[in-house]
């Protein structure tokens, strides 16, 4: 209450994503369909992973990781959405929108390391197969998982107690359909410039970390790849990092145009569409993604769901 009280703002306004009630009668139906795929996908990608021996790896280990994340990051936002878009009460609580925004940051910093985990993962499989049991075990894994899940959490509180000390003094109204730093710091009648360097040093040091350690990894396998000199030999090894390069290349893609550019960038139209391709469409695609080129996965997935038909 002490904290409300100082920035005059019991609850904010979400203006969402349009307000013509034709076109949040649509968006309500993607959303929702985006949303039913997301769950379906990926809670069946985690049923498998731990139903089937054959994928007891380590890499399943780190993708049913990435597959709860996703289930947890669009649950932290598109509920919320559509209750606002039924409902036509636009209105989240000081409290809510602070909570939703903390775990929103957190699982996204979670998903950018376990996307290096994986990484790692490929690149000892791949450069040093012969090691690869000895160095990837399941301590490993789990100390992993484990620190980039409470790394990821405890740096979210900081972003969360900064951001909501501020004095929101302008409006309540906020041009975005969730809370979200960058149009939070629209709203204050203080310079953020102490939360914008908070948000720059926070990025470097995970999402940028994260990238970089992600990207040596694969300067490495592309190196050791190219050492083989059967073509079908290098297309099939590649092709186990296909899958993940995808899902690297569009949620960085989509974090570093969010938080890690200048503020004249900033364009609340065009945030929206981004933001809704990493919250969203992202998570949906991901267990999409993991299991097209997978044989295991997709065999897998057919006797899982069989199993469930015939019962």
């Amino acid at each position: 209450m002490e904290i409300v009280n100082q920035t005059l703002v019991r609850t904010f306004i979400l203006l969402g994503l349009s307000d013509s009630y034709g076109l949040q009668l649509v968006f309500f139906l993607l959303f929702f369909m985006m949303y039913t795929a997301t769950l379906s996908g990926n809670l069946l990608l985690i049923i498998v992973v731990r139903l089937n021996s054959r994928l007891q790896t380590p890499m399943y280990f780190f993708l049913s990781n990435l597959a709860f994340i996703d289930i947890c990051f669009s649950t932290t936002i598109v509920p919320k959405i559509l209750a606002n878009t039924i409902s036509g009460n636009k209105e989240i609580s000081f409290l809510g929108c602070a909570t939703q925004m903390y775990f929103h940051l957190a699982l996204g910093a979670t998903e950018c390391l376990i996307l290096a985990a994986m990484a790692y993962d490929r690149y000892i499989a791949i450069c040093r197969p012969l090691q690869y049991n000895t160095i990837i075990d399941k301590k490993l894994c789990q100390s992993l998982a484990a620190g980039s899940w409470t790394f990821s959490f405890l740096n979210s509180v900081i972003h969360a107690v900064f951001t909501f000390q501020l004095p929101y003094c302008k409006s309540n109204k906020v041009n975005h359909y969730f809370c979200e730093m960058p149009p939070l710091f629209r709203l204050s009648c203080k310079d953020t410039w102490f939360n914008e360097i908070a948000v720059y040093i926070s990025g470097g040091i995970i999402a940028l970390c994260s990238f970089i350690l992600t990207l040596l990894s694969y300067i490495n396998i592309i190196s050791t790849i190219q050492k083989i000199h059967c073509t079908k030999g290098r297309r099939k090894t590649f092709s186990t990092c296909v899958s993940h390069l995808t899902v690297v290349s569009l949620y960085y893609g989509t974090i570093v145009f969010m938080y890690l550019r200048p503020r004249s960038m900033y364009s609340p139209n065009r945030d929206r569409v981004v933001s809704i391709l990493y919250t969203v469409v992202t998570p949906m695609l991901n267990p999409i993604i993991y299991s097209v080129r997978n044989k295991d996965v997709t065999g897998s997935i057919r006797k899982t769901v069989n199993v469930i038909l015939y019962y």
